[in-house]
């Protein structure tokens, strides 16, 4: 039996404040991080990536996140007035036919109406989200669904600055 290879392009569409929130109330710690250079391959699992947005809601958004998503994944990052969920629903629809699977990481029930939109287009839609936190509807809406566990994120210290007086 020969084995078929299939090629998929797949976009990652993140609601940065909603896995954010997640990950800290699962590691009962502010200075928690999803680690992009272990999760993304996995949720890629050997597809190809035609896009990585993160959205992120208010005017501080880390420049060094945003320079280390474009420079290992070409992604960027979007900066949202309120919520990231009109935005993110906006730019999957735009996607939708450039791309074989959308990834939406969110565990939010408020893009239920978006996944079935999206695969009655034809798009294969998986959530990536932590599972303890994620609504279970979205959970059977999507045709996938990647826990995203401690595995997938790390602990960081805030460097303290010191400051040298004249």
């Amino acid at each position: 039996m020969t084995k078929t290879l299939i090629n998929q392009t797949v976009a990652i569409l993140m609601d940065g404040n909603n896995i954010e929130r997640s990950i800290h109330e699962q590691s009962r710690s502010t200075n928690t991080m999803v680690n992009f250079d272990t999760l993304i391959p996995k949720l890629l699992n050997g597809r190809g990536l035609n896009r990585l947005i993160y959205f992120r809601e208010g005017k501080q958004i880390s420049y060094k996140l945003a320079e280390r998503l474009h420079e290992n994944y070409y992604g960027s990052v979007v900066a949202c007035h309120k919520s990231a969920d009109i935005p993110l629903s906006i730019k999957a629809t735009q996607l939708s036919p450039k791309v074989d699977t959308i990834i939406i990481m969110s565990g939010d029930s408020d893009y239920v109406d978006l996944v079935t939109h999206l695969k009655s287009e034809g798009v294969r839609v998986e959530i990536a989200a932590v599972q303890e936190t994620t609504a279970k509807i979205l959970i059977e809406e999507a045709d996938y669904f990647h826990p995203i566990t401690k595995d997938d994120w790390f602990e960081y210290t805030p460097s303290k600055r010191k400051y040298e007086h004249s």
